[in-house]
Parts: structure tokens; sequence; C-alpha cells
């Protein structure tokens, strides 16, 4: 089966249909994602700052300030905040398999953050080498992060990117024997990212994308549900700033529009029931 995200077709592990014995239970038609368990849940960041000479990449000046406000902001939600700076490749995938491996029945939801230099299509940059997005939230479809299944995965991406949209056979989810209903593999994601043009970022005051997305996060986060607080930053990314760089005219005065794919099947508010 293959995925198409961005404008590169991304080879996916074969779909199986397994029972998953779920960490709570939840209605069929509910309006609202639970967010009654124990802890809210991981919140992973990898943040990249410098890169090695070989990827010939300049340094993403700036970004402590997005982790900064990025780690404070999800901390006030009661997300368990893992930082990780200018990690490599391979660190980077371990540890989303570590992640995945987690037992999450205790917890509402996950989110993953990269902020990092991308390219065109579906590859953003670790320390020493690109990799594909896809390899990021594969550890944590149905099949393969059964106790998260159900429950919302949010990935930001700082970066240039692009769509995704796929079918799959589903996972079953079962209560006492009873098949309940059927939860596709790749339901339950939120992608918020820049697609496939330059992403702002100013030295001193970090990225616009990050910076509105905190503050929506801290002033509405429990107020609103997540896509209508992206709307929120979409539009004020897209109609409140543009670049200033007279130095460069082909960047000058140019807009960003945020990029929102949504596999969410129910509202996500972060409420403290």
């Amino acid at each position: 089966m293959k995925k198409l995200f961005g404008r590169k077709k991304v080879n996916l592990p074969p779909q199986m249909s397994p029972t998953v014995a779920p960490a709570y239970t939840i209605e069929r038609n509910s309006a609202y994602y639970p967010m009654n368990h124990k802890h809210r849940g991981q919140a992973i960041i990898f943040a990249h700052t410098t890169f090695d000479k070989n990827v010939k990449l300049i340094n993403r000046d700036g970004n402590d300030v997005d982790c900064d406000m990025l780690e404070k902001s999800l901390k006030r939600l009661r997300f368990d905040v893992t930082l990780h700076k200018d990690s490599r490749m391979d660190f980077i995938l371990k540890e989303m398999k570590r992640v995945s491996e987690m037992d999450h029945s205790k917890s509402d939801c996950l989110l993953v953050a990269v902020l990092s230099h991308g390219e065109e299509g579906e590859e953003i940059y670790a320390y020493d080498k690109p990799y594909q997005i896809s390899s990021l939230w594969t550890f944590f479809t149905g099949d393969q992060c059964r106790t998260l299944a159900g429950k919302p995965k949010i990935f930001i991406i700082q970066a240039s990117r692009g769509n995704a949209n796929d079918l799959d056979f589903g996972v079953k989810v079962e209560k006492d024997g009873v098949d309940r209903y059927s939860i596709p593999t790749n339901a339950d994601f939120l992608f918020a990212m820049i697609p496939d043009f330059m992403s702002f970022r100013n030295t001193i005051n970090g990225s616009l994308f990050i910076r509105e997305l905190c503050n929506e996060l801290n002033e509405n986060g429990q107020r609103f549900d997540m896509l209508t607080l992206l709307t929120f930053v979409v539009q004020k990314v897209a109609y409140g700033y543009e670049s200033y760089t007279s130095v460069n005219p082909d960047h000058h005065m140019k807009k960003e529009t945020p990029f929102v794919v949504s596999m969410l099947t129910r509202l996500l508010l972060f409420n403290n029931v």
C-alpha cells in the first residue's frame, strides 16, 4: 500500500485488522475525545538549530525562542514534555519507536513537534541527514501503537510540508468480547505544518507559526477545540504578517499560510475534566 504525502508516495507497512482492547470506553458517536485520563500525554519536541557541516544548511537562529514558548505552553496544558536538541536521524527514529512502545492507556493523547529545515515534498532534516515525515507518525497508527488507538495524535511541523490521505482496513475495537466498531488505522491524526513554501522565522522572536500557536494554546487552549485554535493560527499568520527583507526582493513582502490536515474523528478540547 502506498500513501501520498505532499508530492511523494511513501511505502506503508502491510495493514492488518487486529483487535484492540481500548484503554477507555467511548461511544462511537461521542462528540469529544475523553480528556479525563491520569495523564495528558507525552509531548516530544525535536528542535534543530545547528546541523552537520555535510548537509550544508544554515543555523536556525531563534529556534531556542520557539522551544521555550512551545515547552511552556504544552506544560501549561499538562503534557509531559521531552525536548531533544539537534538530534541525529537514528536517534529520532529510535525515540519514536520507544515512545510508540510505551503504555499510553492512562494518557489522553500524544503530541510530536519538529522544528527544523525541510525540503519540498515530505523531507525534513535531522542534524545529520533528511528523513521522511511519515517515518515519524507511522509508529503510531492504530495497529502499531494500540494504547493510542482511538486517541488523538498531534504532529506540529515547523518546516516546508505537504498533504496526507489514504484508506486502510481498520482496527476493530472490542469491549467484553463484543465488537463495538472499527477504527481506521490512520484515524485520529492531526498535522499542522507549512506547505511547500518558505516558513518565516525571526532570529529574536522565533517563528510566526509557533508563536501564534503558543498564543492560542495559552489564551484559548481550554476554551476552544484544537481545530478551531489552528484556524485562528492560520488566520493570524496569513493575514497579520508579511516578510520584510529589503536586501532580497524575492523574499520581501511575502505571505505565509500554515496548513492543517485533520483525520480527527471527534473534537479535541484540552479541558481539565
